[in-house]
């Protein structure tokens, strides 16, 4: 049942409240802002990335030995924010289409949180809550029955 136009002004009105009240909420909800910093440092490590390097050839062609080890781990750290903010920024759910009749930037997205679901996992088998040993042993014991023994 679409709303109508009294109700879609209120609810205007109280989402330009609440922006204006908590931006941060807002644009959490929004998840534009987590895409766009994702993607800052994503840039971010990229750069530094490239500084990483410089000092790891300076250090080899100076030869000293801590200046290029310095940049090996300045390398590495950096590899490892750019990719986590990457994984990030692709997690990030994108903003949906506006409904018709109202603006893109006004209405509020939520973003898919908490625990992902698993790909692949069948849907009729229970979870097993044993320990890591006991879950091999159980699928030594399904390959073994399912191949005749082999």
């Amino acid at each position: 049942m679409p709303l109508s136009e009294e109700e879609l002004r209120l609810l205007e009105q109280m989402e330009r409240a609440l922006s204006e009240e908590d931006p941060k909420f807002v644009s959490t909800l929004r998840g534009t802002s987590l895409r766009k910093a994702a993607r800052r440092r994503a840039v971010l490590a990229g750069v530094v990335f490239v500084l990483g390097i410089v000092l790891l050839m300076t250090g080899a062609v100076i030869n000293l030995w801590p200046v290029g080890l310095a940049g090996f781990v300045v390398m590495l750290g950096s590899a490892t924010l750019g990719l986590n903010s990457l994984r990030g920024q692709a997690q990030a759910a994108p903003a949906p289409a506006a409904p018709a009749g109202r603006a893109a930037g006004s209405g509020f997205t939520v973003i898919d949180g908490g625990r992902r679901g698993r790909a692949g996992k069948a849907k009729g088998r229970p979870r097993s809550n044993g320990s890591f040993m006991e879950r091999v042993e159980e699928r030594w014991r399904r390959r073994r029955e399912e191949n005749g023994g082999f």
